[in-house]
Formats: C-alpha cells, sequence, structure tokens
C-alpha cells in the first residue's frame, strides 16, 4: 500500500468478545467494528453507558488486545508495535478510574519499534468541559490545533445538556455511535441525529439539535438568494 492510500487509522474486521466460566466459555459482550480514516479530522464518538466505547479506544490505541481482527495506524499494526512504544501511533486520554490493566504473552522485545515519533491518532474519552471557568474554549481550540497538525482526533461524550450536542456538532466532522458492541458511522451530524438508536439514545436534545440546524439553513438560504428580511 502506497504513502499516498495508507489511512492513518484502519480498524479491518476488529471483533472483541469477553466470555466467563473456565470449562465453557459464554460470550457475555462483543465489540465489532470496521472503521477506516484517511484524513485528519475530528470524529464525534457517542453511546450509551457500557455500549463498547472505552473498549474500543482501548482496542484502537493497543491497550486492549482484539479477539479478531487488527488496528493498522498510519500502516503500522499496533498491536504488533513494543507495548512502552505504542503512544507513539494512537493515545488515550481517559479519567484515572477508567484505566483497566491487560496481559500481553508476547515478549516486549520481540515486538516492532514504531515508525512514528509522535502520536498520530489522539482519542479523548469523555473530557470534563466546564463552561464557567473557560476550560471548554482551551480544549476546543486543542483540538483543531491537533487536526490542523495532520492529526485524527476523537472526542467520546455521554451528553446530558445541549450545549454539549452543540458543541460536537460545531466541532465534529464525522461521527461514530456505539450501541450494545455495534459501531456505526455517519459522514454528517444530519445522518447521525436521523438514527433510530440515536434518537433515542438522546430523546429531546437531539430533536433541539436538529431544529437549530433546520432554522439556520433556512437563515443562510435566505441570505444566500437575497431574500429580504421582513420588519415589524
Amino acid at each position: 500500500m502506497s504513502a499516498a492510500t495508507t489511512p492513518l487509522l484502519h480498524a479491518q474486521a476488529l471483533r472483541k468478545v469477553y466470555t466467563r466460566g473456565r470449562l465453557r466459555r459464554t460470550p457475555t459482550f462483543q465489540l465489532a467494528a470496521e472503521l477506516r480514516f484517511d484524513a485528519p479530522q475530528i470524529v464525534a464518538v457517542l453511546g450509551p453507558n457500557g455500549s463498547g466505547k472505552t473498549t474500543l479506544f482501548e482496542l484502537l490505541t493497543g491497550m486492549n488486545r482484539p479477539t479478531a481482527g487488527r488496528v493498522c495506524v498510519a500502516g503500522q499494526d499496533i498491536h504488533r508495535v513494543r507495548r512502552d512504544e505504542r503512544g507513539l501511533l494512537a493515545r488515550h486520554y481517559h479519567q484515572s478510574y477508567q484505566v483497566r490493566r491487560f496481559h500481553e504473552w508476547t515478549p516486549n522485545a520481540l515486538l516492532d519499534h514504531a515508525t512514528a515519533t509522535q502520536a498520530l491518532v489522539h482519542l479523548f474519552d469523555e473530557p470534563q468541559f466546564n463552561v464557567q471557568d473557560g476550560y471548554i474554549g482551551f480544549m476546543l481550540q486543542f483540538f483543531r490545533r491537533l487536526r490542523a497538525a495532520g492529526r485524527l482526533v476523537f472526542v467520546c461524550l455521554h451528553p446530558t445538556e445541549r450545549y454539549q450536542i452543540e458543541l460536537l456538532r460545531e466541532l465534529a466532522e464525522h461521527f461514530v455511535f456505539v450501541e450494545r458492541g455495534t459501531v456505526r458511522e455517519f459522514a454528517d451530524f444530519g445522518g447521525f441525529a436521523a438514527d433510530e438508536g440515536v434518537r433515542a439514545y438522546l430523546g429531546t436534545l437531539v430533536e433541539v439539535s436538529l431544529r437549530a440546524e433546520r432554522d439556520a439553513g433556512h437563515l443562510d438560504s435566505a441570505l444566500a438568494g437575497g431574500s429580504p428580511r421582513r420588519g415589524y
């Protein structure tokens, strides 16, 4: 695969199955994903609690080993890279309570060195957005600077307020919805918000955002067409 066609991130037939039981292994949770991102962009990731968002991020950054499939960052299989160098390919930013440890049997010395010197993929798992102290503005600028520097940025949120949906609508260029271990992609907010699972998850939050987007679209069309505004 040539450098011109090598995606920044490619999760190929990715699958993770958690099981229980010693003699008879019974599946308790399964995650499946097929994702490809060729260019730098900001991707919003949403889904209910327990749907598999953190597991997905762990797989994409090499912290968790897949049952099947592989994850390539700039053409390099991240699970074949030395564990202390995987952060040079993809980096997972998370709360301390989300950290989980996974054992790998392959000695680190037998794995490959990372080909990158700075992380190409950045995954933010439920960053704290505080609207009162200006921190939210700093984080949004940080995401955009990473994207401008040629990085792929994932922002995972569990929205409870309308402003969080509005932020993602303005910030993200691509949307991913994780539900019961199923990963679905959407090219824009309209397609994302029209999904039945998304509507069930977000409820009135997405309806209000869609209404605001439609109103903004009507206004833009009117201004572009030179339609006069009436005064009362």
